[in-house]
């Protein structure tokens, strides 16, 4: 800093505002000698000695369980924007929802000491999300929360996604109905709302539950259960697919059976994948506020680090997006 100085003809104190972006009191020719300084010695700030000195690393830590799925991406873009805004950096780490990977990743960030977490939790290391909160880590939830984990939290309101769903088949005709989605698992707190909400939208509705319409199985085997009923006459008249990976096991399905949707098999998902108004006929969806959560959940993460505040659980509201895949039987699609 002190040769940067030297060759712009300024004061290091003036090259430190010029770095930290403070140009309020700074010439326009002050400006381009010192950025032509900089260049002309390749100069880099030492990061470490500045977070050492600040006593912040101006970076946080993101954890995904999986990041392909269509919510994990869109919640990232939307943490990302929010931290360019604040100078801040992003490292994101994918735990496949393993619990080991998960502590793995949270030691490495928390040695590195990042500012704050925001983290799509697999609910299985409850010790040392406590250690967190007694370390005062800011820490938000994702998607998730875990029971005796008083944290921020950002959800998307599963129970309104469902009923959105189930209603909306209802209003087009259909009685008989089933849900496909991954293995029931009492951490995963979006799986299990989602399932027994259509268990709760059914009987509401005076609608059958069929046990072997709700098909709760490993993504890559769900296509082969439809298959096995399909076989035996036995496929309800629409479907619920839980997420966006359950969705593409339905259409893969369908598309070897060469079943035609929705004559043969309506279709409603949540996740509105990027696909969904392209594709043939389109595909009802029920949006989650992707963006809206990435949002919420970087603003109370940085309202953590700036003092003390009351954990809070935030409930985002889903939007049905009606397009052909689940229209009445009788209905020309477009």
């Amino acid at each position: 800093m002190a040769d940067v100085a030297k060759l712009a003809n300024v004061s290091k104190s003036t090259v430190s505002q010029y770095l930290n972006k403070r140009y309020e009191y700074m010439s326009e020719e002050t400006r381009r000698r010192i950025a032509e300084a900089i260049e002309q010695l390749q100069y880099r700030p030492n990061v470490i000695a500045r977070s050492l000195k600040q006593k912040s690393t101006a970076t946080i830590g993101v954890i995904v369980f999986n990041i392909l799925h269509m919510l994990t991406t869109q919640v990232l873009r939307a943490i990302e924007d929010m931290c360019q805004q604040h100078d801040f950096h992003v490292i994101v780490c994918n735990t496949d929802d393993d619990p080991e990977k998960e502590k793995k990743y949270i030691d490495m960030l928390w040695a590195k000491q990042v500012d704050g977490f925001i983290i799509f939790p697999t609910g299985k290391n409850v010790d040392l999300y406590k250690k967190m909160i007694e370390a005062r880590l800011p820490v938000v939830f994702v998607d998730r929360t875990v029971e005796g984990i008083d944290v921020d939290a950002v959800l998307l309101d599963n129970e309104r996604a469902v009923q959105l769903g189930v209603h909306y088949f209802i209003e087009q005709g259909y009685k008989h109905i089933g849900l496909v989605a991954p293995p029931f698992a009492p951490h995963v707190i979006p799986r299990t709302e989602r399932i027994n909400a259509f268990r709760h939208a059914l009987r509401e509705a005076n609608l059958p539950i069929e046990e072997e319409w709700i098909i709760t199985e490993q993504v890559k085997h769900i296509s082969g259960r439809l298959d096995a009923l399909w076989q035996r006459d036995k496929l309800p008249e629409a479907i619920f697919a839980i997420n966006d990976l359950t969705l593409m096991e339905v259409l893969t399905f369908a598309k070897r059976r060469q079943l035609t949707i929705p004559h043969d098999i309506a279709l409603i998902s949540i996740d509105d994948v990027p696909f969904a108004s392209i594709y043939t006929p389109s595909l009802t969806t029920i949006a989650q506020p992707a963006f809206e959560m990435g949002e919420k959940a970087t603003e109370r993460l940085f309202m953590q680090m700036d003092g003390d505040i009351s954990p809070q659980m935030f409930r985002l509201a889903p939007k049905l997006i009606e397009r052909d895949s689940a229209k009445k039987r009788g209905d020309k699609i477009e």
